[in-house]
């Protein structure tokens, strides 16, 4: 039996073969569920019939299916880390990874001692981390530090030429680069390079413009910066460095003006998604086509954000917290360009903008990053549903009409609620015709980083 997360696609029919479970339909009705969609739930013929033994589990649209609780995820190959940021109005050095096979993020333990950072970047060479630059409420760094995931212990490397907070960061041919951001002073236009060898940056070619709170990536052994702000706008326009003759060179500028934007490198082309363009956050993105020196547009994410992280795990494009206008969020999506559409994926632990997230891939010891106790979560959900299972089968009702039953209670309260609904909005239209109907006010925690509304 395969299960989807709900970051992957499902076909628009799901199948799952009754003659793999031990547990029968019931598990499925409590545990399953289609984000975003009007779902239903049929079977085509039960496990005691002579047909195909299928459940077919399927939405209108999509059919998303998040892996239930009672699933044994496999052990992943990717780790992503999502490392500091701007929470509850303060700095962070909280630490979690995700759990691609479980679909969960798991808090870890091994925080950086120095403090908290944000608005920094991160770089992965072999199994280390790089943490570089940023600001802690109080001081813009040039420091950098370095996380051994294998041996778990954090140290300091040679520091940069500049300090910069709201930097932009890649890695190309195991050398880190980094570029622009803010000292506190000035936007720069400024750029280096680390060596993890010899401990050592060096500067290259200053950028054709200044540039905090850009992205860049690396593409086919040339480096892409796009966006930012110059102290003055939130900025359209992109470069592209090439080492060889260490050079930047002005592409195509953006469709959009992006601030506190997120870039990577995808199947060929570079992705450009969210940010700020000086009255609102997007949820909009961008592709550029380095062939043609073009840029597309793609789907717009569920959420609006700027001062996010983005990693590609599990070949899809991970969008990950972020600060939507109003306050930091936790919500994490994904994009899958087989499909060309956003999926929701189970929600980071805290609240947090101007974090910063890097994958390793083949860690030795990756059971330490991962959901611990699997099998023992298994079976307590396991017996959960079977006890809840037990008790259903009390009333002898069979499968097909505690099916038709739960869609029948379903239809009845959606019926019960429209009814209510144009009963209200009736009287409201008699008693104020002139009058808009009344906001819907936001349930969500105000976790304002005011550092954002201010552009810096």
């Amino acid at each position: 039996m395969i299960f989807r997360r709900q970051t992957h696609v499902c076909k628009d029919v799901l199948k799952l073969s009754f003659e793999v479970l031990d547990w029968p339909l019931y598990v499925f009705w409590q545990c399953m569920r289609v984000s975003r969609k009007n779902w239903l739930l049929t079977m085509e013929s039960g496990p005691n019939s002579s047909g195909s033994h299928f459940l077919i589990i399927w939405s209108p649209r999509d059919g998303e299916v998040i892996t239930p609780e009672i699933a044994r995820p496999r052990v992943p190959h990717e780790i992503l880390f999502a490392i500091g940021g701007w929470s509850g109005g303060s700095p962070t050095n909280f630490i979690e990874t995700y759990d691609t096979r479980a679909d969960r993020w798991v808090k870890l333990e091994e925080v950086d001692p120095t403090g908290p950072r944000a608005y920094h970047g991160t770089a992965v060479v072999g199994f280390k981390i790089y943490v570089i630059g940023g600001f802690d409420g109080m001081d813009y760094f040039n420091s950098c530090r370095c996380l051994d995931a294998v041996n778990k212990v954090w140290k300091e490397i040679a520091p940069m030429h500049a300090r910069r907070c709201y930097v932009s960061t890649t890695v190309l041919d195991e050398l880190i680069y980094a570029m622009g951001g803010y000292d506190g002073h000035h936007r720069q236009n400024t750029a280096e390079k680390y060596d993890h060898r010899t401990n050592q940056w060096s500067l290259i070619a200053p950028m054709n413009m200044q540039r905090s709170d850009a992205s860049a990536c690396a593409l086919n052994g040339k480096i892409y910066i796009t966006g930012g702000f110059n102290g003055q706008e939130c900025m359209h326009s992109a470069e592209v460095y090439d080492p060889e003759i260490n050079q930047w060179s002005l592409i195509t500028p953006m469709r959009s003006r992006r601030s506190g934007v997120s870039c990577i490198a995808y199947h060929g082309q570079v992705y450009v998604i969210g940010g700020f363009n000086g009255i609102s956050r997007m949820c909009s993105g961008e592709k550029f086509n380095p062939q043609a020196n073009t840029w597309a547009p793609i789907p717009d994410m569920y959420n609006p954000r700027s001062n996010f992280a983005i990693e590609v795990i599990d070949d899809m494009i991970f969008a990950i917290g972020g600060f939507n206008g109003v306050t930091t969020i936790y919500h994490v999506e994904c994009y899958d360009e087989r499909t060309n559409e956003w999926y929701e994926a189970t929600d980071m632990n805290i609240y947090r903008s101007a974090l910063s997230a890097c994958v390793i891939d083949g860690l030795p010891n990756v059971q330490d990053y991962i959901h611990k106790h699997r099998d023992r979560l298994m079976e307590e959900k396991r017996q959960k549903m079977i006890a809840l299972e037990n008790q259903r089968n009390m009333g002898g009702v069979g499968h097909n009409i505690a099916i038709n039953q739960q869609q029948e209670n379903i239809a009845a309260v959606v019926n019960a609620n429209m009814q209510q609904l144009n009963i209200l909005q009736q009287l409201n239209a008699n008693l104020n015709p002139a009058l808009p109907p009344a906001p819907v006010p936001n349930p969500q925690p105000m976790d304002v980083d005011e550092n954002e509304n201010n552009q810096n």
